[in-house]
């Protein structure tokens, strides 16, 4: 099987440069750049096949050799802990031996977003950084929809305002009406919240609104069974729109924690709607100077139409899903469906060895079962609040989709908080064996009909690390221990401290 056309239009059919820089782009929107930046991971998915991978957060090798084996990467050369603070290009652009290595290999590079220090690394992004500003601007890209509406029937684009009297909109939603508040360039989950007349505290949380600027939205009652719906393609250089496809996020309130694609995830009249409304977006953007990936967010309502509510200018988790599925198909042949979670709560915090040997376990069992498991966040596990980001691929949307609840947590609830890693140490508890390969729920359908990724920053987990490792060539992608070997499969991996 070929490499999809998008793909090739994503990283000019040349192994690219990947750049995680997902807290930077957020923070440039006001709120100021917040690190660690765990989410900044997903990047390393996005291409056919790296050539260079650049990640803000330090990863152990087994994680490399996981993916490594699973994705079938060889030369895929890593270098993370570049940047604590999350200020991923400025770190980049401040290390000229990687700037040499980057202009020695000619690759494309390519940021999870569009930045203004993105520029100094990545040429060409100045274009394109305008349409980001205009379009990531919940005002503007509303204004972009209700013009090219008409267009497309099975679209009804929600009534927008600004926030005006908190007072006035406090006495509309006494009847049990609600609505969406928006910030206007709102993001990581921060800038949304439904509310209604029963919402604890709801004139001074207006009034907090209305002195931000904030926008207030109809909200869209979704459908039961496929609510939220985002849309992906990719703006080629040449200006043309190369469709990736649509598929089902899993929204928990208004945060986006994970997405399912693959054949037969969402009816196809309703794909059919989102692609040619998401590629009539596109071209608008493209007009605009902006070049790169982007999405477009929807809510379907129970009468099959289509309420567009955001456009995310940047990589996107289903961008790691739609490129972990295209890699499987070609590698393993056939069609796969891909579902993602990307904050699995462990229960307890996991040391480097503890975590390699909690993953080899999931991954065991979804081997048994007839899957693939993936990790895509591994640098969360020892955060205060510690979690796990995978993506499982299975040949049906049934396959990954249990009738009950999936967990990663450790054996025991009352796990303790902290896993000591002396010698003479408590081992930590190992993971339960109650899910059929995956962790934690998957589904959370509510939605505020704008889905907000989040990157969820928490304290940053020290590593002194600094050597090579390699890529495991086992095919089931259990991890491996890591070691300290400058040949093994190909990808290379340095850490910086």
């Amino acid at each position: 099987m070929t490499v999809p056309g998008w793909s090739a239009a994503w990283d000019g059919g040349a192994p690219p440069v990947i750049v995680g820089n997902a807290a930077e782009f957020n923070g440039q929107f006001g709120r100021g750049v917040r690190g660690p930046d765990h989410y900044s991971c997903l990047a390393a998915f996005c291409a056919a096949r790296p050539a260079m991978v650049l990640l803000p957060m330090p990863v152990e090798g087994w994680w490399i050799e996981h993916v490594g084996a699973v994705l079938g990467w060889a030369d895929v050369e890593v270098h993370s802990g570049l940047a604590a603070d999350a200020r991923m290009c400025a770190a980049v652009g401040a290390r000229p031996d990687l700037l040499r290595r980057i202009a020695a290999g000619r690759s494309r590079v390519l940021p999870w977003g569009w930045t203004a220090e993105s520029a100094a690394i990545a040429p060409g992004a100045r274009h394109a950084l305008r349409a980001v500003r205009r379009y990531e601007s919940k005002r503007h890209a509303h204004a972009l929809f209700g013009a090219l509406a008409d267009a497309h029937p099975r679209v009804a684009v929600p009534a927008q305002h600004p926030l005006g009297s908190p007072r006035a909109l406090a006495r509309e939603l006494e009847g049990g009406r609600r609505v969406v508040l928006k910030r206007e360039y709102g993001v990581g989950g921060e800038g949304t919240l439904i509310v209604s007349g029963d919402t604890p505290g709801l004139r001074p949380l207006l009034r907090r609104w209305a002195r931000d600027g904030a926008l207030v939205e109809e909200y869209a009652e979704g459908s039961r069974t496929h609510r939220d719906v985002t849309f992906d393609a990719v703006v080629a250089a040449d200006g043309w729109v190369h469709p990736v496809g649509a598929g089902l996020m899993h929204v928990d309130g208004t945060a986006y924690r994970g997405v399912t694609v693959g054949p037969g995830v969402l009816p196809g009249d309703l794909a059919d709607a989102a692609a040619g409304f998401g590629a009539a977006v596109g071209r608008a953007l493209a007009a605009d100077g902006y070049r790169g990936w982007f999405d477009v967010d929807f809510v379907a309502t129970a009468s099959g139409r289509l309420a567009p509510t955001e456009i995310n200018l940047r990589l996107t988790g289903p961008a790691a899903a739609f490129h972990i599925q295209a890699t499987l198909d070609r590698r393993l042949g056939g069609r796969h469906v891909v579902r993602t979670a990307d904050r699995l709560p462990l229960g307890a915090r996991l040391p480097a060895a503890a975590l390699r040997e909690h993953v080899a376990e999931l991954v065991r069992r979804c081997r048994n079962r007839g899957g693939t498991l993936l990790v895509t966040i591994p640098t969360a596990a020892f955060d205060p609040a510690p979690y796990l980001a995978v993506a499982i691929a299975a040949r049906t949307a049934e396959a990954v989709e249990p009738g009950h609840r999936w967990s990663v947590s450790s054996r025991a609830a009352t796990a303790p908080r902290t896993t000591r890693t002396k010698a003479t140490a408590t081992r930590p508890p190992r993971p339960a064996a109650t899910a059929p390969c995956l962790p934690t729920a998957l589904a959370g359908r509510g939605g505020s009909g704008s889905a907000a990724r989040s990157t969820a920053p928490a304290p940053v987990r020290g590593n002194a690390a600094m050597g090579t490792t390699a890529c495991g060539s086992d095919p089931d992608g259990r991890p491996a221990p890591a070691r300290n070997a400058r040949i093994c499969s190909g990808v290379t991996s340095s850490v910086s401290t």
